[in-house]
């Protein structure tokens, strides 16, 4: 297939790279253009403007927020002059409400567009095991499932509606930063008791809390190691902003994530929106100050 890729941050390169172990011709773009070197080396061609990588049966984009996303594909009029067949395959997490606005402006276009935001950091992402959320077309996600088998260890498939795959993303995500908090808070607790909270992560992630979360990002918080960044703490806060207007469009009151955003908001005033989401175990210290 010729695939085009938009957005090539850590998580973006890593898919990137793997798409081309298919032997598929792929043209990256990136707003950075130094960005594409390391996947030229790999035998992408880069191209120096978005239009360029929808010249393709299958485009994924892995933009970092909806403005940057609205910015390339409808600010900039680039969706109107695209025409079938092409498949968009959107990677990122953005907002529910954008998620259906883009469905319906691809399908007035006849493209058909999928959603299909990823679990997993970068590291996952360079293994190709990626779990991936996918909604839209089935005949679409049909075609692109070979792809999806290139970067993923299993696809899930959410159904016809786009926006079904976002919502279950921000859910997911909700459930990450939520026990990324909880580790925060309870690290000081044994601390402020004489204990090692390394110990505590080592106790909980062999024990009743077994998985990459706590132990990943246990691991950040009882060494109290936040860069270099797999997740960014800003990210966090866009995603925790995506989660409460969901909830918001649907009547739901999530007041935990009114909490976590609070606590998000401190780090990047703080000046630490740059460092890992574990970093939220800074922001439970300076709520309990000794």
């Amino acid at each position: 297939m010729k695939i085009g890729f938009l957005g090539l941050g850590n998580m973006g390169q890593a898919i990137a790279a793997n798409l081309l172990k298919g032997e598929h011709e792929l043209r990256v773009w990136n707003r950075s253009p130094q960005a594409t070197q390391s996947l030229v080396e790999l035998g992408a061609k880069a191209v120096t403007e978005p239009a360029e990588a929808f010249d393709a049966d299958v485009v994924f984009s892995m933009l970092a927020d909806d403005k940057a996303l609205r910015l390339v594909l409808l600010d900039s009029g680039l969706l109107k002059q695209l025409k079938a067949p092409l498949i968009h395959v959107n990677l990122a997490t953005i907002a529910v409400t954008f998620a259906d606005e883009l469905a319906e402006l691809h399908k007035a276009q006849g493209i058909d567009y999928i959603a299909a935001p990823v679990m997993g950091r970068p590291n996952v992402a360079a293994a190709a095991q990626l779990n991936i959320l996918a909604a839209g077309p089935e005949q679409a996600i049909d075609t692109v499932q070979p792809l999806f088998d290139l970067i993923g260890r299993k696809t899930w498939r959410l159904g016809e509606k786009a926006s079904a795959a976002n919502a279950m993303k921000l859910a997911t995500n909700f459930l990450l930063v939520s026990a990324v908090e909880a580790m925060s808070e309870a690290a000081v607790l044994v601390t402020r008791h004489g204990l090692k909270s390394a110990d505590l992560v080592d106790l909980v992630s062999n024990t009743i809390f077994t998985g990459p979360v706590y132990s990943g990002y246990g691991a950040l918080i009882g060494e109290r190691r936040y860069e270099p960044a797999a997740f960014k703490a800003v990210l966090g806060l866009k995603d925790v902003d995506l989660i409460l207007a969901a909830a918001s469009q649907v009547q739901v009151q999530m007041p935990t994530a009114d909490m976590i955003r609070a606590n998000l908001q401190d780090a990047v005033d703080h000046g630490q929106g740059e460092m890992d989401l574990a970093v939220l175990a800074e922001v439970a210290e300076r709520r309990n100050p000794a």
